[in-house]
C-alpha cells in the first residue's frame, strides 16, 4: 500500500535531519570559508579564486546536478530510489571535503589546478549525496503538514551545523594549528568528515520512502524536461533559489573579511569582553584570544541562535498564511536588516550585532519553507501531468543552488579583489589598503540585499498559495487512494 499520508515518527524526522546536518558541515564551510581559504590560507589571488569558484560551480550546476537527478529518478533498488545514493556517497563525500581544504605545497599553477580539481570532485559528490537527500523529503510523506514538520526538524539541524562552522570553527582552526591556519583546517576537516559520514549512515538506516510512483507514471527524461518548461512555479522557484543562494554565499563569505578589515578592533573587544570573560571564568574558552575571530564567532552565534528561534515559528506561519506569503514576509523584513549595515561606522559594534540578531530571527521564520515549497512544486507537477518526477525537479533546484552559490562565492573574491585586497598564506599577515574596508562594508550590506529583494518580487507571481496547496494535496490523496 502507498502510505503517502502516514504520520512520521520523531525518530525518522531526527534521522532524516542528521543528513542535512552532515551535508551542511560541508556546505556551510564552503559558504563561509572557501574564498577566505583560497586567498588567506592557500595563497591564491582573489581573481583566480573567483574564476575557480565560478567555473566549477557552474559546471556542478549545469552538468553534475541534472545528471544526478536524471539517474536518481530512474534508480530502482530494494532500498528505494534515493536512499542508496546517501549510503554510497557518505564516505567519499567526507574524503573529498578533506582534500578540498588541504594545502599541498605545489607551485602557484599547481595550486590552481589542485583547487579546481578537488573543488570539482567535492561538488560532484555533494550533488550525488544531497540532491537525492533533498528529493527524499518529497517521498517520505505526501502529507503537507508532515512535510512542513520534517522541514522544521531538518533546518534546525542545519542551524546547528551552521552554528558550529560560523561560531567555533575559526577559533578551533587557529587553536588546532597553533597559529598555522593551513594545519588547523586540515585537522578540523578530518573530524568533520568522520562525524558527517556517521550521520549520513544514520539517515539511510532510519528513513523510509512511502510515496512510490505507479508503473504507469514512469516517463522519459525528455518528457520530464518538457513538463518542467510548462511548470511556472518551478521556473519561479528555480530563479528564487539562485537569488537566495547568491545572497547567502555573499553574506556568509564576506563576514570574515568584514571583521578583519572594517570593524574597529578596540570597540569590538570592549563589546565582547563581558561575554568572553564570562566563558573564560567558567573554564569554557571557546573563542580564543584573538578579538576579531572571537567577535566573528559571537556575531554569527547571535544570528544563528535567533534563526533557530525563528524556525520554531515557521510551521505556524506557513499553516496560517501559506508557505508563499510567509516566505515573502520573511525575506523582505530580514533583508532590511542586511541593508542596514551600510549605515554603521566601524565603531558601531552594538548596532551590527543587533541587526544580525534581528536578521537571523526573521530569516529563520522562512528558512524551512524553501525546500518545502520545492516539494510542493513536485506535487504540482504530478497534479498537472499525472506522473511524479521528484528528483529531476529537485536537481533543477539544485542547479539554482549551485549557480547561486558559485556566483555569490565568486563575487566575494572578485569584489574584495577589486577593492585592492592582497592575498597571503597561512601564518603571513598582510596590511591591506584602506579601500578594502569600504569593499568589506559593501559586501555585507548593499550587494547581498539586491538578490533578496529580487526574490521577493518574483515570489509575488508564484501561484501555489495556501488555497492551491490544499487543493493539490486533496486531489493527489484521492488519486493515490483510487490507485491503491
Amino acid at each position: 500500500m502507498n502510505n503517502s499520508s502516514q504520520k512520521i515518527s520523531v525518530v525518522e524526522k531526527i534521522g532524516y535531519s542528521l543528513g542535512d546536518l552532515a551535508a551542511n558541515l560541508v556546505f556551510q564551510t564552503l559558504v563561509t570559508y572557501l574564498a577566505y581559504f583560497y586567498t588567506d590560507i592557500y595563497g591564491l589571488k582573489p581573481e583566480d579564486a573567483s574564476i575557480i569558484t565560478l567555473t566549477v560551480g557552474l559546471l556542478a550546476g549545469f552538468v553534475f546536478n541534472p545528471m544526478v537527478g536524471a539517474l536518481a529518478d530512474r534508480t530502482r533498488t530494494k532500498w528505494g530510489k534515493f536512499r542508496p545514493w546517501i549510503l554510497l556517497t557518505a564516505i567519499p563525500l567526507g574524503a573529498a571535503a578533506l582534500f578540498a581544504f588541504s594545502t599541498p605545497d605545489f607551485s602557484y599553477k599547481g595550486k590552481m589546478i589542485y583547487a579546481a580539481v578537488t573543488y570539482s570532485v567535492l561538488l560532484l559528490l555533494y550533488a550525488a549525496n544531497n540532491l537525492p537527500y533533498a528529493a527524499l523529503s518529497g517521498v517520505i510523506t505526501g502529507d503537507m503538514s508532515e512535510r512542513n514538520s520534517i522541514s522544521s526538524y531538518r533546518f534546525v539541524a542545519v542551524m546547528f551545523a551552521q552554528f558550529f562552522v560560523q561560531v567555533f570553527m575559526l577559533p578551533i582552526i587557529l587553536s588546532a594549528g597553533h597559529g598555522d591556519k593551513a594545519a588547523g583546517i586540515e585537522v578540523v576537516m578530518t573530524w568533520l568528515a568522520i562525524i558527517g559520514t556517521v550521520m549520513l549512515l544514520i539517515t539511510f538506516l532510519t528513513t523510509k520512502e512511502r510515496v512510490i510512483p505507479k508503473p504507469e507514471q514512469e516517463s522519459t527524461l525528455g518528457a520530464d524536461l518538457k513538463d518542467l518548461k510548462k511548470n511556472k512555479p518551478w521556473i519561479i522557484m528555480l530563479t528564487v533559489t539562485a537569488l537566495i543562494f547568491i545572497t547567502l554565499a555573499m553574506k556568509g563569505g564576506s563576514y570574515v573579511y568584514y571583521f578583519n578589515n572594517y570593524v574597529d578592533e578596540t570597540s569590538l573587544q570592549q563589546f565582547i569582553s563581558p561575554i568572553t570573560n564570562f566563558f573564560n571564568s567558567i573554564g569554557m574558552n571557546f573563542f580564543g584570544e584573538d578579538p576579531r575571530s572571537a567577535g566573528f564567532g559571537l556575531f554569527n552565534a547571535g544570528g544563528i541562535i535567533m534563526m533557530i528561534v525563528g524556525i520554531t515559528f515557521s510551521k505556524k506561519f506557513a499553516d496560517k498564511y501559506g508557505k508563499r506569503d510567509a516566505f515573502i514576509a520573511s525575506l523582505f523584513i530580514s533583508t532590511l536588516f542586511v541593508l542596514a549595515f551600510i549605515f554603521y561606522p566601524p565603531k558601531s559594534v552594538g548596532l551590527m550585532f543587533l541587526s544580525q540578531i534581528l536578521h537571523g530571527f526573521f530569516y529563520g521564520t522562512g528558512t524551512p519553507l524553501l525546500w518545502a515549497m520545492i516539494a510542493d512544486v513536485a506535487d504540482y507537477s504530478e497534479w498537472k501531468n499525472n506522473r511524479r518526477a521528484t528528483a529531476i525537479i529537485f536537481s533543477a533546484m539544485m542547479v539554482g543552488l549551485k549557480v547561486g552559490l558559485s556566483i555569490g562565492s565568486s563575487l566575494v573574491a572578485l569584489i574584495i579583489g577589486k577593492y585592492g585586497y592582497i592575498s597571503s598564506e597561512g601564518t603571513v599577515n598582510v596590511i591591506q589598503p584602506e579601500t578594502v574596508s569600504t569593499g568589506a562594508k559593501m559586501l555585507v550590506s548593499v550587494f547581498p540585499s539586491i538578490p533578496f529583494f529580487l526574490a521577493c518580487g518574483l515570489l509575488m507571481f508564484y501561484e501555489i498559495n495556501k488555497k492551491k496547496e490544499i487543493e493539490i494535496e486533496h486531489d493527489l490523496k484521492e488519486r493515490r487512494k483510487a490507485k491503491d
